[in-house]
């Protein structure tokens, strides 16, 4: 050990050559954007649950915390 951080040594930081998009890819990502921003879209207009429990999914997480039964399903 040297005794030196290595973060602090002389060695240049690697170069890394950023290629062009072609326009398909250009095309496949503005789809992709769309589709998310549709699904987003989607999930906040639809219904809120009404009366069901708070916090986490306790089948999911182990949140066992009404008398050790899930109150959600």
């Amino acid at each position: 050990m040297t005794g030196q951080n290595p973060a602090e040594t002389d060695t240049p930081a690697p170069v890394v050559e950023v290629r062009p998009l072609t326009p398909a890819a250009r095309r496949a990502l503005a789809e992709a954007q769309a589709r998310r921003s549709a699904i987003d879209a989607a999930a906040a207009t639809g219904s809120k649950e009404r009366g069901g429990r708070g916090g986490l999914d306790p089948a999911r997480y182990g949140d066992w915390e009404i008398k050790g039964l899930t109150a959600d399903f």
